[in-house]
């Protein structure tokens, strides 16, 4: 049963191998390529089988000139000229050969390059047209996992090796042919190998299949964790996680790796059985064929002569080695297949609702009225927990409509529905009287602008993200060839070179020069031209990774812009100025009503001072509207929104106060932290190739031995087998010889026989020595690489958390390049797996004893032979050399192609809600556009060495015959003694040509080890660790190892203080960020908080209050003055577990995938793991409790890739308990309340207090909203990165103008 399901998986693995060679649209270049590449590879394996037939003649002419000693010396002269002859015939046949071979190895190189490429568009064409719910549980991490590890396998296993195999199929097919027209008796015999062989390959790939699969999807999993992780590197050094996120990875690692041992062990079986059967035929060939040639001496006119029998054996045996070859290739194939089926999955998948479809309905006149109807809607990955029940309401159209209610009442899930990133489960939608699902979907988006909870932003300059807002707009589809053309990249880089970008759009037209007006008109309306005049590069500057390199505010008016851009009918804003100081509020909410008129706009806020003017207010709690009208009807039917009007209005005296100010002027300073943090342009700059230097053998190492300590034992056991079966090769050499000798007709029968019959048994000795050598050398490698494999990543991924977030934020290193380290250098390490090592290891023996072997039997012909050696180890190395360099030079563009596709798939909901999909696959395209013209004239030149490497055996085989026939005829040597030294160089020039179609495996692996090696050096050179904890252990042998790596991460360092709160002072600060040290954030900053204190930063978006926070934490250090806590200045401090005492609360609210425990247990103090009762108290001290216990898994929920399963008011309250559970004496929040809404931040209020007031704890917090900061026991207003003044609530209102004007604005009664 198990066989018959086997042979259906060979069966399927085979039609699914050729299915894939024709995958995604080929071209017609593509067919031509692989009919030329398939038909010369069958040619380039006839030839040598032909050339049996002249050895067999030539054999007969030496038995002749040998033999017949009467007629010696005539005879020596005849044989000598037909043996010139017949040489030159194998000149002539082994140029064709190398022609053939030539055609072959260029057709199959760019096949897979182009197949890969194709697969690559094809694969992000599919994701990108993939509905929302498709990624709920579909990590970035995988992606790059995909598309470095399973695309590098489609690459290797489609490339020049098939055509090797078809060579060694055609070379055996031809060799049969040959053999049953000299020999059939004696061929027929040999048949038994093919099935045998069959048998051996059905069984053995079904099982490397399995377990390649299993593996993969492990290591998926660990990719999307890293992913993750580095994404989020300044939130992990924070909580000094790095601990515990790295035990995730590990297990998910551990899993992969027992999968590729497993697999290892597969290939080793199928190695030494298809070694074991090729030399079984042999021992069975020369057994046989010794019987065949003493009956034809015994009878002389018994048909076959010796030539011919020697023809069958020699092609045969020789048939037999060659199809031995194929065992490196067989795991490199089953990879590609088991990678193609992976990829394949993804790509067939159909997606429910389809952004890229040109089906559906596309009105000509919209209004903008938008209709619910009895809706109801529970998300795909948790369809028992309901989120709307039955809703119902209507959005008039050219009216503001506001909705609020509690977070997680399922105000975002309206905004998500009205884009169909969902479809509800019950109930409609309708614009205008349609319904949803009957309108075009990218018509639909076109229509509407979303500026979503947590904006986020791509890795392009601040002017091309906010044009990509016109990419799908109706009103703008006359600039969409502009948009998507690459024009205004290029016109932003110019720029950052000096350019002005009004000037350069002129010069690319009239429709560049319209975008550029769109674009600044947007700024203005977004209220963010006055902070992007003050960067160095204006619009032009780039905005990093998700916009990591800008603060909140900025990416909340940049998104505003973007959304603003397009004139949409119907504006969505959800939380849209939450990250936003009331000044600024204030002026985009003038813009905002001011853009309003004529459209639908749809405002979800919990500021109500934002939507008191809605001419319709819609007040939700879990799932279900409870009541609705203007602000005054509202207020005046004193229900749940009275109460939150109530809750964040202050106090009367201070009412009194404010409007007898003087009304502010309008000015607010936009010194952001971005002036000072954009780096030089990077024009997508590939952070591998940045980090890269020439690393030293030495070097090299000095890293990779401790790592393989531990395996010593098996390392020698691996090589010893390795260099047996390097042996191997020689020895059948002096076998073969030998018999020949044997079956010389110059010998009795029976001694012929006898002899026969000895030599069958050496061969068939020899054969269970190869399966026992090759098992043992493949299975202990294998063992060896999976386990090398395994610490590399672990260790790679430890190192690039233990980097301060200044190294990751310089040098243009984004988290997807940087996850290049784990996915494409571990995976290059991984193809050059074990196998490939010990068939090196073996080649390389074979080839040094072929050569003293020789030299020993014959030197006369072995030193003449030896010319050709430097021709076959240059070909060899130039090989590799042009394949390196290639790697190399194109690895930037790879790279940060991926980087494109990560990005996109991290930002799906941004790219499906402005329609991106086209414009993100010509970004991919146009990455990939360098590698792809160089693909054709690297490969010509660089395919001649891999065809001369192959093809020479063929030249070698020729001029040593007949060098080694004139010393045979001249008597210097005998038939044995040439035939040993002809088998032993030819197999060796075989061998060594075969081993160089791995060549690209081992440029990779080289190029990877060197960047890795540089990394792991980095790590060690570095004083600072991020966590400031040590890792767990990779494994429980390796103590010296782990001893040497984390002596660093136990450097002694003070906590902040035994016990108490801490006390705090800045001492005139200044602070530039590295990539700008021109340009100040902070301007000696001084300020003094004493321990217990609740102390709060205000000021205008963007002035620097952020970078105190990140200061504390020391992520960065200041450039001058001293930053105090508890008496000791952090910055002279060795590393970092002073953080051990400070919990932090991010302005973005990062959640990692996983369950709701493990996110909570992420805040505890490194080292410690907290009980239930801990995570259950922090819970309900932030609010969150009930909510989580709600949920039908309670804390086992899962909470999605970056916490999508959750709103965002519920992220922001887990944050917040996150940092609770650590009971720090220091407590930073940052926005902490800003997705909350006035009942939720009220029962935080007292959550906080109770944790704060019990506690003795210092809190720093940065808010915007008055109601939180209003309790505060000091607070400071932050100006231009400097504390211009300070007090309490009270007198900050008596005193500071706009303080004032902050608080009157958010009044409501």
């Amino acid at each position: 049963m198990s066989s018959h399901l086997s042979s259906q998986a060979s069966l399927k693995a085979f039609f699914g191998f050729a299915q894939l060679l024709l995958y995604a649209d080929p071209t017609w270049l593509d067919r031509i390529f692989l009919c030329v590449g398939f038909f010369a590879s069958i040619a380039a394996g006839t030839p040598f089988p032909l050339v049996g037939i002249v050895f067999g003649e030539l054999v007969d002419e030496l038995n002749a000139a040998t033999c017949d000693v009467d007629n010696a010396a005539n005879t020596a002269s005849g044989s000598q000229s037909s043996i010139n002859e017949k040489i030159l015939l194998l000149v002539y046949l082994a140029i064709a050969s190398l022609a053939l071979v030539y055609i072959h190895v260029m057709c199959w190189s760019l096949l897979s390059q182009r197949l890969a490429q194709r697969i690559r568009v094809c694969y992000l064409k599919s994701l990108l047209r993939q509905d929302i719910a498709f990624f709920d549980n579909f990590q970035a991490g995988e992606v790059s996992s995909r598309l470095n590890g399973d695309i590098q396998a489609i690459e290797t296993g489609t490339s020049e090796k098939v055509g090797q195999f078809l060579t060694c199929v055609s070379f055996c097919t031809t060799a049969y042919i040959i053999a049953f027209i000299k020999d059939a008796r004696l061929a027929g015999m040999l048949v038994s190998l093919i099935p045998a062989f069959l048998f051996m390959n059905v069984i053995g790939g079904h099982y490397v299949q399995k377990y390649t699969s299993q593996m993969s999807n492990h290591f998926s999993s660990a990719s999307a964790i890293a992913s993750e992780g580095l994404s989020h590197v300044g939130l992990v050094h924070a909580l000094g996680a790095s601990v515990r996120l790295e035990e995730k990875f590990e297990g998910h690692l551990t899993e992969a790796r027992r999968e590729g041992i497993r697999k290892a062990l597969a290939v080793a079986v199928q190695a030494g059985l298809l070694y074991f059967i090729a030399f079984s035929a042999n021992a069975l060939a020369y057994w046989q064929g010794s019987k065949r040639v003493a009956n034809t001496v015994e009878l002389e006119n018994g048909g076959a002569t010796i030539g011919d029998t020697y023809t069958v054996i020699f092609i045969l045996v020789d048939g037999a080695i060659v199809l031995s070859q194929v065992a490196p290739l067989l795991p490199l194939f089953g990879s590609a297949f088991v990678a193609f089926e992976r990829l394949k999955k993804d790509i067939d998948h159909q997606p429910i609702i389809d952004s890229t479809s040109e089906v559906g309905q596309k009105p000509i006149n919209v209004a903008g009225t938008v209709e619910f109807r009895n809706v109801s809607f529970t998300y795909p990955s948790r369809p028992e927990h309901s989120v709307l029940n039955k809703i119902s309401f209507r959005c008039e159209a050219g009216e503001l409509t506001a909705i609020v209610g509690l977070s997680g009442s399922g105000k975002s899930t309206i905004a998500g529905l009205m884009t169909r990133f969902y479809d509800p489960q019950s109930g409609t939608i309708s614009l205008d009287g349609y319904d949803l699902p009957c309108l075009n979907v990218h018509f639909l988006r076109g229509l509407m602008s979303l500026v979503p909870q947590e904006p986020s932003l791509l890795d392009r300059s601040i002017f091309e993200n906010i044009a990509l807002g016109l990419v799908s707009s109706p009103s703008h589809s006359h600039l969409e060839r502009m948009l998507l053309s690459g024009v205004l990249s290029r016109i932003a880089k110019e720029a950052r070179e000096g350019e002005d970008i009004p000037k350069l759009a002129q010069k690319e037209g009239p429709e560049a020069l319209e975008i550029v007006r769109l674009v600044q008109t947007a700024t203005d309306l977004a209220d963010a031209s006055n902070f992007i005049e003050r960067l160095e590069y204006g619009l032009a500057t780039l905005v990093g990774s998700s916009g990591s390199l800008i603060s909140g505010g900025q990416k909340q008016r940049i998104a505003l812009a973007r959304a603003l851009v397009r004139d949409p009918k119907i504006l969505i804003l959800d939380e849209a100025t939450a990250a936003l100081d009331s000044a600024s509020e204030l002026r985009i909410q003038a813009a905002i009503d001011q853009a309003s008129k004529g459209r639908t706009v749809i405002a979800i806020a919990h500021r109500l001072s934002t939507i008191k003017a809605a001419s319709k207010i819609i007040v939700m709690r879990t799932g279900e509207i409870i009541e609705s009208g203007t602000h005054e009807e509202l207020v005046a039917l004193d229900g749940a929104y009275a109460d939150m009007v109530r809750l964040q209005s202050v106090k009367s005296s201070d009412h009194e106060n404010i409007f007898g100010a003087v009304v502010a002027k309008e000015q607010t300073v936009d010194y952001e932290k971005s002036a000072n943090r954009t780096e030089e342009p990077r024009e997508s700059a590939n952070m591998a190739q940045n980090d890269e230097s020439a690393s030293r053998q030495g070097s090299v190492i000095k890293t990779m031995f401790p790592l393989i300590r531990p395996y010593l034992l098996v390392l020698f056991v691996a090589f010893f087998a390795a260099l047996i079966v390097g042996w191997t090769y020689p020895a059948s050499g002096l076998i073969f010889g030998n018999t020949m000798d044997s079956l010389s007709p110059c010998n009795t029968p029976d001694s012929i026989r006898d002899k026969g019959l000895l030599f069958g048994g050496l061969w068939f000795m020899l054969a269970c020595s190869e399966f026992l050598a090759n098992f043992t050398s493949w299975s202990s490698f294998g063992f060896i690489s999976e386990r090398l494999i395994y610490k590399v990543r672990i260790l790679s991924f430890r190192s690039l958390l233990h980097q301060p977030l200044q190294w990751h934020e310089s040098e243009g290193r984004s988290p997807s390049g940087l996850l290049g380290y784990i996915t494409n250098d571990g995976n290059a390490l991984a193809g050059f797996s074990g196998s490939i090592v010990g068939t090196f290891f073996s080649v390389v023996i074979n080839f040094l004893v072929a050569i003293i072997l020789s030299h020993i039997v014959a030197w006369r012909i072995a030193v003449v032979c030896l010319v050709t050696v430097p021709i076959l180890l240059g070909a060899g190395f130039m090989q590799l050399r042009a394949t390196a360099r290639f790697i190399e030079r194109h690895a930037g563009a790879f790279s940060s192609a991926i980087g494109v596709t990560v990005e996109a798939i991290s930002n799906i909901r941004t790219v499906a809600a402005l329609s991106l999909e086209d414009e993100i696959l010509q970004t991919y395209r146009r990455s990939l556009r360098a590698p792809k013209k160089k693909m054709i004239a690297e490969s010509l030149k660089r395919n001649i060495w891999i065809a001369i490497a192959i093809s020479f055996g063929n030249v070698l085989y020729a001029f040593a015959y007949w060098w080694g026939s004139k010393n045979i005829i001249e008597g210097w040597y005998s038939q044995t003694q040439f035939f040993i030294i002809l088998f032993a160089m030819l197999v060796s020039a075989q061998l060594w040509g075969q081993f160089f179609t791995l060549a690209p495996e081992i440029a990779r692996a080289a190029s990877a080890i060197s960047r890795i090696v540089n990394l792991l050096n980095t790590d060690s050179e570095n004083p600072e660790m991020g966590s400031g904890q040590s890792s767990p252990n990779l494994e429980e042998e390796d103590v010296v190892e782990k001893r040497d790596i984390e002596a660093l991460a136990n450097a002694p360092t003070l906590p902040l203080s035994q016990q108490g709160a801490a006390r705090v002072e800045f001492r005139n600060v200044s602070f530039s960020y590295p990539a700008r040290p021109n340009n100040q954030v902070l301007k000696s900053l001084s300020l003094s908080i004493q321990p217990g204190q609740f102390c709060a930063l205000v000021g205008p978006s963007g002035a620097g209050k952020s970078t105190v926070l990140a200061l504390l934490e020391r992520f960065y250090k200041p450039s001058s003055g001293s930053i105090i806590v508890n008496g000791f200045n952090i910055n002279s401090r060795s590393g970092t577990n002073f953080r051990d005492d400070i919990a932090y609360v991010p302005q973005v609210n990062v959640l990692f995938q996983g369950s709701i425990k493990f996110n909570l247990s992420l805040g505890a103090r490194p080292g410690h793991t907290p009980t239930d009762d801990e995570i259950v108290e922090a819970c309900k001290l932030a609010n969150i409790h009930d909510t989580i216990v709600s949920l039908p898994h309670g804390y086992d929920t899962e909470c999605g890739a970056q916490g999508s399963q959750l709103s965002g008011g519920q992220r922001q309250r887990l944050s917040i308990a996150r940092a609770l559970v650590r009971k720090p004496q220091l407590l930073l929040l940052d926005e902490s309340t800003s997705a909350l809404d006035a009942e939720s931040e009220k029962a935080l209020e007292i959550g906080l207090d109770k944790a704060v007031k019990g506690r003795d704890v210092t809190v720093i917090a940065i808010a915007h909203r008055l109601r939180t900061i209003a309790r505060a026991d000091v607070i400071f207003v932050v100006e231009d990165g400097r504390v211009v003044d300070q007090g309490s609530h009270e007198e900050l209102v008596q005193k500071s103008e706009g303080y004032r004007i902050n608080a009157l604005h958010q009044m409501l009664g």
